[in-house]
């Protein structure tokens, strides 16, 4: 077949809908071929009923053979047109025994759907698919997500809603025009970014997305200035002899650019920087933050401290806490000599002191700093302890009388959990029982709370090793299609809420990543390379950051092109210093772009009962429950959870120094209990719930021969004895046979 060649002569009819209009958001492109003495318009000829594309690309016209259209023409020719009266109506509405036929031109004016799809199937006015809108706020208006004119929110032809969000709502014309620019591969919902569903509901609605690429992605060297890297020092007095336009990387004379405008920089040196990982901003964009109030109230980044080294102005910041991973060089290093502080980095911005740098090296050293240190950590831990559970308390006040039993299966936790979350009766709001299955013997001194502080710790042991997460102690989510196909990450953020707010465990096992994802959005976090759970990733990210030449970086680009190109990380590699940018897209990629759908599902259930909403008011304060493992048991954390109750014949000192003397002895290991047991003997939960225990574990020293845990009303009450030694015995018999006979 020969080439086909276009023509626009005079502007003549289309042959099939005898129009000479030439629109082609509306009709299609509108070609003339000269050698077929044929005029039409390409969505004529796609949606015409008697034709069909037999031919190659390169057949006829659009693959449809010149004999077929000559055909349907004269098939149309017969065929009078519903709307406009006139012959050559060759579209046809499938619906069972309508018989109506228009033009496409017509049927447009008149609002009947066209699906671009599979059978390219045509509705008339009457028989059109409808998107259900619901009557609650049918009379309401909202701006359109696109050109932000207002749109009411009324089932109109010119009218479409997003399937995957709420309440994103578009005008036809406006959501047309961006299928047509975006194309298939980048048409998405312009709110959540979803493709799959949304591209399934426009196309069933009669949007037309073209399988092209985005209009954007087609014009020559369109991105050209983006890969142009803003490489000078601003600071006042630059330290590098070679002037301020040297930059070489992964040294100190590395340019680091302003993290929030990027058209400012400093070498490394230049401020007093160890790290290239450390975040820096210019004056002017400081100053637009201290106006703004952004550093001291909302604390969203912390004011730099100044310093004057050798005679050179240094600018120091500290970590955003959008993206707080300081350093092991930063200058707040004193604060983490203490093995156990080091390992909980979530200090803020208002708990670190700073001193002069002549200063550092002696306080550091100091074991009276050490301890100060130490002991405001742990007053921060209980400051944030508290606020978590105040928080959690409001939230549990939605919860009423009426229970929900859950049937769980011992030896299939998961499944089970998400069968009970999944019943129609479930409600997060109503109290949560819980009915062992599976088991050969269950007690009935395991009370109710019992059971479902121990089935909360169970189900969270079960989502922290599932596939839903993937790292070694720190963790961020996985991309499981079949996962997400099943709606899983939702049911687990959902999960996680519930059991917040009913009294389950803390998590401990979110990485910083994830945890900023959920609580600033994952736009404004950067990843890690620890966040990179996929060894072979990591190693390739390794490579590229690392390369030592030029030639070495491109072998390395060339050597993964259909990783990268998959990934969407392919980029021109003109200098070395192409690296770190080409490093910081595959991090970025890997760790949150390739995650947002299982991400922004499980954010949707961590909206349960308003925990989202509250982490992102409260994010320092959650971070400890979610990011870092609970803190251990001692003796004083339990001589402080309970409260010493005595009558007025007992003696409550000798009492409490027998009580406090075992819970030393059994610290140190001097007993065959431990102090989880203690806590479960007498309230049920071996654990610390963030919420706190209702009511508030206290011990009663009475007359009793023999100690008894009223889980109840989580009381200890204790025997009084003549000597340390009875006490200790009479503890160890009946919290160790008591636990016994349970575990049995």
């Amino acid at each position: 077949m020969n080439e086909n060649r276009h023509f626009n002569v005079q502007s003549p009819p289309c042959v099939l809908c005898g129009r000479t209009d030439d629109c082609p958001e509306k009709y299609g492109e509108k070609s003339t071929y000269v050698e077929y003495n044929l005029t039409v318009h390409y969505y004529c000829l796609l949606m015409s009923s008697g034709i069909w594309q037999r031919g190659q690309e390169d057949e006829g016209i659009y693959g449809f053979l010149i004999t077929d259209i000559r055909k349907e023409v004269n098939r149309a020719a017969k065929l009078k047109c519903n709307i406009c009266k006139k012959k050559g109506a060759s579209i046809g509405c499938v619906a069972p025994k309508c018989k109506r036929s228009y033009h496409f031109p017509c049927g447009v004016q008149k609002e009947c759907i066209f699906q671009f799809m599979e059978d390219f199937r045509s509705y008339c006015w009457e028989h059109k698919p409808v998107q259900k809108f619901s009557v609650k706020g049918s009379r309401e208006s909202s701006q359109c997500i696109i050109c932000l004119e207002l749109v009411e929110q009324l089932p109109l032809y010119s009218v479409l809603k997003s399937p995957c969000c709420k309440n994103a709502w578009f005008h036809r014309e406006c959501l047309q025009y961006h299928a047509l620019s975006a194309g298939v591969f980048f048409f998405r919902c312009s709110v959540c970014n979803n493709k799959d569903k949304f591209q399934k509901e426009m196309l069933r609605m009669g949007i037309h997305i073209p399988e092209k690429d985005a209009s954007w992605e087609l014009e020559e060297n369109a991105y050209q200035e983006l890969l142009q890297c803003y490489q000078h020092c601003d600071i006042r007095r630059c330290l590098c002899k070679k002037g301020r336009d040297y930059n070489e990387p992964d040294s100190k004379w590395e340019i680091k650019r302003c993290q929030c405008c990027g058209s400012r920089g400093t070498h490394l040196a230049c401020s007093s920087m160890k790290s290239w990982e450390q975040n820096w901003e210019c004056v002017e964009c400081r100053s637009i933050f201290a106006k703004s109030g952004n550093y001291s109230k909302q604390q969203k980044r912390s004011l730099a401290a100044s310093e004057k080294t050798g005679g050179t102005t240094c600018l120091l910041e500290e970590p955003s806490p959008k993206c707080p991973r300081p350093s092991s060089g930063s200058q707040h290093s004193f604060l983490l000599q203490s093995p156990k502080i080091m390992c909980q980095s979530n200090v803020t911005p208002c708990s670190r002191l700073e001193f002069p740098a002549s200063n550092r090296m002696t306080m550091s050293s100091s074991p009276l700093m050490a301890n100060r240190s130490l002991s405001m950590r742990k007053k921060h831990l209980n400051q944030q302890k508290r606020e978590v559970s105040n928080i959690l308390k409001e939230l549990k006040l939605q919860v009423n009388t009426k229970t929900t039993r859950l049937n769980i299966n011992t030896k299939n936790i998961w499944k089970s959990a998400l069968k009970g979350f999944r019943q129609r009766n479930f409600s997060p709001t109503n109290a949560i029982e819980i009915k062992f299955t599976g088991c050969r013997n269950r007690l009935a001194t395991d009370t109710s709370e019992g059971s479902k502080h121990r089935f909360f710790k169970l189900l969270m042991l079960n989502l922290q090793n599932s596939s839903l997460f993937e790292g070694s102690s720190l963790k961020n989510l996985t991309l499981d299609s079949q996962a997400l196909k099943e709606n899983l990450y939702f049911e687990a953020g959902r999960m996680i809420a519930v059991s917040l707010v009913h009294g389950g465990p803390s998590l401990g096992f979110f990485s910083k990543t994830l945890f900023d994802c959920l609580v600033y959005g994952p736009e404004n976090v950067k990843p890690a390379l620890e966040d990179v759970a996929d060894v072979g990733v990591a190693q390739t990210i390794k490579m590229i950051k690392y390369a030592s030449s030029l030639s070495s970086l491109q072998s390395i680009v060339h050597d993964c092109y259909e990783f990268l190109a998959a990934a969407g990380c392919l980029r021109p590699v003109t200098t070395l210093c192409d690296k770190n940018m080409l490093a910081n897209d595959i991090l970025t990629f890997h760790v949150i772009r390739r995650i947002i759908s299982p991400l922004e599902s499980f954010r949707q259930g961590l909206k349960t009962l308003g925990v989202l909403e509250k982490m992102q008011m409260h994010p320092d304060a959650f971070s400890s429950i979610f990011c870092h493992e609970p803190e251990t048991l001692s003796a004083e954390t339990l001589c402080d959870l309970f409260t010493i109750h005595c009558s007025s014949d007992v003696n409550k000192v000798e009492g409490a120094d027998f009580w406090m003397g075992y819970l030393q002895d059994v610290e140190s290991g001097e007993s065959v209990v431990t102090l989880e047991d203690i806590l479960l003997f007498a309230t049920g939960c071996s654990f610390l719930p963030p919420i706190g225990f209702d009511p508030e574990p206290t011990v009663k020293f009475l007359r009793i021969r023999y100690p008894v845990g009223n889980r109840l009303h989580n009381c200890l009450e204790l025997p009084l004895t003549k000597t340390y030694e009875q006490f200790k015995n009479k503890m160890e018999f009946t919290i160790r046979n008591t636990l016994k006979v349970e575990r049995e």
